[in-house]
């Protein structure tokens, strides 16, 4: 007896072999076929769905959801769109806190404002306590005069990190830390409780099962710029246990977070985690994935690392995290250590930087089946896009900046290399997948708006920057599909629906490629279910079943690793 039997469906399996179907039958979070093969078999509960719309279940292949979860409970300045804003914000915020308590903000962006947040106005605005606010990039903040003094920055004791920058004016420093400077600050926050975490990874995890997504890529955890804690992967396992876990997480690690660890000669194992941990290891809920390390900063902050100056800052040519004999060293060992790596690289010195380091890695020990990555690949030349391809890497751009900061990046970068940023198409004539991502908090992380911006490629202000790097509605949906599974690895578990797969879908009110493209973010999600199990939507379910679910039906993360 099939657990569920989904009848009355438009589905669209993003198989090649039987692209649709109308009928799917599931069994122990599986699926085990389709229309007549299933259709007359007796189900523990079937659903009509009316002709509504069934995908297999989106993947984000770069998100931070213990940070997006704990923005939700920080002071929101995205909407702000003055200084005065921001100021009247916090001043707001801070009347409801406790006498002392850390004011912390996220979402600010100086391209909106004009210019940062400086500690004079965030010290009227809340003086006697530290005030810590955020960039919506990630790569910088805003402190007060406290969180200076806290950090040992007003009177010069502590040291600004190698890639990092206290920015200063003639007053001294202006409360604007750039890249690992915020290491300073945060050190006086940091570790998170394990319980705080898993209470942000549950929040986030609800938001994520609304919109669809069933598979996620945390992209950085355990140290570095992002981490939250060095025991950050309890967090994950804490909010799998209580039930609270609604999508599956892969789990990149921060490089800071690997050490030199000692194994026989023959295993070549010497930069990684203790016992021998590395990529793979975990099951379908929760699975350690790549190895993270920053090459270089931001496209939005104008610390990427590019070969030509901006056009708009003084920033020059930006910068990068580590050396680049520091960073080719990392890259060199975790790939002898059996880690796919996931590079950070946004500006195209950066991406020469990466390219060259997995050049030589793969020149050491072939690895020829290894899928390394290079996150966001933001601005992209032409002679760079066959290396790509030539050495099997992954470029996971976000498509949704183009709408939510196009703009700012078609500033900074100039007309004749505005055609660079963030490709698509491209990188698929080359033969490179692109899988679907969002970079969430920094940019809104819906799939469907991912997938508007992946076919119209606008901005907020109506520009469109790459035209020919369009594709069509089809090949945004496998993005966020076969194609996110394929770089996370998991293609044979997930990202099509197929007999054999996990039975991970969504249920839509229309499908991407049947409606306008104006309209592909606003398609509604009607449910999500994972493994079997529905993670949203219930009461529209509910609404369409023709025999009751049983009640010792389980959620597929209840259970133990």
């Amino acid at each position: 007896m099939l657990d569920l039997l989904i009848t009355n469906a438009r589905l669209s399996t993003v198989n090649e072999d039987r692209p649709t179907a109308h009928a799917m039958g599931i069994l122990n979070g599986s699926i085990v076929g389709f229309d007549d093969d299933v259709s007359d078999l007796p189900a523990r509960r079937t659903i009509d769905l009316d002709q509504a719309v069934v995908v297999p279940g989106f993947g984000d292949s770069h998100n931070h959801m213990a940070w997006f979860g704990q923005s939700l409970q920080e002071l929101d300045l995205s909407g702000c769109r003055t200084l005065d804003e921001v100021s009247a914000a916090v001043r707001d915020f801070a009347a409801v806190l406790d006498e002392g308590q850390w004011l912390v903000g996220s979402g600010y962006d100086d391209t909106v404002l004009g210019a940062h947040p400086h500690r004079t106005l965030l010290d009227a605005a809340a003086p006697g306590r530290p005030v810590w606010l955020k960039h919506r990039s990630g790569h910088m903040c805003s402190v007060n005069s406290l969180a200076l003094e806290l950090a040992g920055i007003l009177d010069g004791t502590a040291a600004t990190p190698e890639g990092g920058k206290v920015v200063t004016d003639t007053d001294g420093p202006t409360g604007l830390l750039e890249e690992r400077a915020q290491q300073l600050v945060t050190a006086l926050v940091l570790p998170y409780p394990v319980a705080d975490l898993a209470d942000a990874i549950a929040a986030a995890s609800e938001v994520y099962a609304s919109e669809g997504l069933t598979h996620v890529v945390e992209a950085g955890i355990g140290g570095g710029l992002i981490g939250r804690s060095p025991v950050e992967l309890a967090a994950y396992t804490l909010a799998r246990r209580q039930g609270a876990l609604k999508t599956r997480v892969q789990l990149m690690v921060a490089s800071d977070a690997l050490h030199p660890v000692t194994s026989h000669g023959d295993d070549r194992i010497d930069f990684g985690l203790d016992l021998g941990i590395s990529t793979g290891f975990g099951d379908d809920a929760v699975r350690i994935g790549a190895m993270k390390i920053f090459v270089d900063g931001s496209l939005i902050g104008r610390t990427a690392a590019v070969t030509e100056p901006f056009c708009d800052h003084a920033h020059g040519t930006g910068a990068f995290q580590l050396s680049i004999e520091e960073l080719t060293r990392r890259i060199i060992a975790a790939h002898h250590s059996g880690w796919t790596v996931a590079a950070h690289a946004i500006g195209d010195s950066a991406v020469d930087v990466a390219l060259d380091a997995f050049a030589a890695a793969q020149q050491e020990l072939p690895r020829p089946d290894v899928r390394h990555r290079i996150e966001h690949a933001g601005m992209v030349r032409p002679d760079q896009l066959d290396r790509f391809a030539e050495l099997g890497i992954t470029p996971v751009p976000q498509p949704h900046f183009l709408y939510e900061v196009g703009d700012t990046m078609a500033a900074a970068v100039g007309p004749d290399r505005e055609p660079w940023v963030y490709r698509h198409r491209s990188f698929l004539a080359s033969g490179v997948r692109v899988p679907g991502s969002s970079d969430r908090p920094v940019a809104s992380g819906a799939p469907l708006l991912g997938m508007q911006s992946m076919v119209q490629r606008r901005t907020s202000s109506g520009a469109v920057i790459g035209p020919d790097e369009r594709v069509d509605a089809e090949a945004a949906l496998r993005a966020y599909t076969v194609d996110a599974a394929w770089a996370a690895g998991d293609e044979q578990r997930r990202g099509t629906l197929e007999p054999g797969k996990l039975a991970d879908f969504v249920v839509l009110s229309d499908h991407p490629a049947h409606v306008d493209p104006e309209r592909i973010g606003a398609i509604e999600v009607l449910a999500t279910v994972l493994g079997g199990a529905c993670v949203f939507g219930d009461a529209f379910l509910d609404s369409r079943t023709a025999v009751p679910v049983p009640a010792t039906a389980t959620h597929p993360s209840d259970q133990e690793a």
